[in-house]
Formats: structure tokens, C-alpha cells, sequence
């Protein structure tokens, strides 16, 4: 279950898997019609990436946790109020399981 309180993201553990759900993750990612986060970021390898957005590199560096990681991809503009990226979890753009794989993909960047 994943929820916001006070401007917080709560994850069950049980939505963090482990590297099973990395490949989903990637195809969802790079996926136009679903995760599209190549529309504005650049990703190693990936086919015509974006250039409008940070390139999605060393995010264990970028974010301390996972769970800080998962913040940002659920609702950006939490930090900050003028992101233009979508709120993936907040506006339930992508399903619990299909966000929680997405987290597991870029988490692995």
C-alpha cells in the first residue's frame, strides 16, 4: 500500500521487491504509452531520450533512500511546486504495482 501523509510518502516494504521487478520497471519506463519518462529524461541506452528533465544518473547518490527516490517519482512537486513532471502516484498515472517497478528500475540508475 503506498500513501501520503503530511507531505510524505509511506510505502508498505512489501512494495520494494528486489531485482524481479527491475526488467518490468525498465520496459514500463521506456514505455511512451505508460511510465514515458523518456519523453523528458535521458537514460543510458535508451532509445531518443529527453533533454528537458535531469538525466537519470547515479540516483543512489541523488537521493539518500529509496523511499526518498519513490517521493519524487510520486508526486514532484512536493519539493518543488512548479515540477512539470506528473505526479505518477498522486494522480494514480501508473498502478501500485506498475510505480513501485518503476521506483525499482530508476533506483538501480
Amino acid at each position: 500500500m503506498i500513501g501520503v501523509i503530511a507531505g510524505q510518502v509511506l510505502v508498505s516494504p512489501t512494495l520494494l521487491a528486489g531485482d524481479a521487478d527491475i526488467a518490468e520497471g525498465k520496459k514500463i519506463a521506456f514505455d511512451r504509452k505508460k511510465g514515458n519518462c523518456l519523453a523528458c529524461h535521458n537514460i543510458t541506452g535508451a532509445p531518443s531520450p529527453g533533454n528537458i528533465a535531469p538525466a537519470l544518473i547515479a540516483m543512489k547518490s541523488r537521493y539518500p533512500t529509496k523511499e526518498a527516490l519513490t517521493e519524487q517519482i510520486w508526486d514532484a512537486t512536493i519539493k518543488n511546486p512548479e515540477s512539470s513532471m506528473p505526479p505518477f502516484g498522486k494522480h494514480g498515472i501508473l498502478s501500485e504495482s506498475d510505480f513501485k517497478k518503476v521506483v525499482e528500475f530508476v533506483w538501480t540508475l
